[in-house]
């Protein structure tokens, strides 16, 4: 088991490394961002003295070793539009999106798991066509314009919901709803997959075999080895509604990291790009290496062969 949270602890370190970097240079390949600060009026002078101040004026290379030197002490800088902490920034936003992804995730395991499970019960039948429809349909609708479909009917018109923005619990119901529609689709068709395949192996016939209720059979003996899979996308998904909801976020004006990336963006502020991508690799990085440890409880092998 050591050496398995060695090996996965390595990889993540590494995994991490990658996209600060890929964060870093990127930032720096979209164009100085002093123009936008000052101005098309801005003089020579000004302009020069302020790309010193922001340390643009130095090699590349320098400016990529200061970086790695900031992300190892926790230093993610300060924005250039807000002129406070990057950390302050991200963590301010944080619960706003936890909030979101939390409930979105919750939803998409509660419909999906159940879906697949029934659909791989059902296999070749009208519920199995029906659910597999529904995942397929789920994978590819675009979220901004299933947001806006649900705020024109439930919001407009039925005036159930609010529109946007984080006011309550209500506010919640909307953006949950579409964000958790890509990952319960994901984990309703994985969930089928897995359950069907276990369903055929010969345990399955053995345990029906000796008389045992269905029940037991799908939730004890079925479920548990096609559990596997299904773990690791909940567990991807888990880091891609954390820190990937920009869309929903945007299109319901939810004040998470996703606004606020966007609106770094738009007023290229890098430091600020740079501390959410890292931010968010990093709890991606992390929900991962929870899985694979998890993989080592689930399934003793994994510890065996690690």
């Amino acid at each position: 088991m050591i050496r398995l949270i060695l090996s996965k602890t390595a990889n993540a370190v590494l995994t991490l490394l990658i996209a600060s970097s890929l964060a870093f240079f990127l930032a720096r390949g979209s164009g100085s961002p002093v123009r936008e600060i000052l101005g098309d009026s801005a003089t020579p002078e000004q302009v020069a003295q302020l790309t010193a101040e922001l340390g643009l004026d130095k090699p590349l290379i320098v400016q990529y070793g200061q970086f790695l030197l900031d992300l190892v002490s926790f230093d993610l800088g300060d924005s250039l539009r807000y002129g406070q902490s990057n950390l302050e920034l991200i963590a301010g936003r944080l619960p706003a999106s936890i909030e979101l992804a939390l409930f979105a995730l919750l939803l998409a395991v509660a419909v999906g798991v159940p879906l697949g499970i029934i659909a791989a019960m059902r296999e070749g039948g009208v519920v199995d066509r029906i659910a597999s429809m529904l995942a397929l349909l789920g994978q590819s609708v675009p979220l901004f314009w299933l947001g806006l479909m649900l705020i024109l009917l439930f919001a407009v018109r039925l005036g159930w919901f609010p529109a946007g923005q984080n006011d309550g619990i209500d506010s919640l119901v909307l953006p949950a709803v579409t964000l958790s529609t890509l990952p319960m689709a994901q984990i309703a068709r994985l969930t089928r997959s897995s359950m069907s395949e276990v369903l055929h192996e010969g345990f399955i016939s053995a345990a029906r075999a000796r008389g045992l209720a269905g029940w037991r059979i799908i939730l004890i003996h079925a479920f548990r080895p096609a559990s596997l899979p299904v773990v690791t996308i909940v567990g991807l998904q888990a880091g891609m509604l954390l820190s990937g909801a920009v869309t929903v976020e945007y299109v319901f004006a939810w004040p998470g990291l996703g606004s606020l990336a966007t609106q770094a963006v738009q007023t290229r502020d890098f430091p600020l790009v740079q501390s959410i991508v890292v931010f968010g690799a990093l709890v991606f990085v992390l929900i991962n290496l929870a899985v694979d440890l998890l993989y080592g409880l689930v399934d003793p092998r994994i510890r065996e062969d690690a």
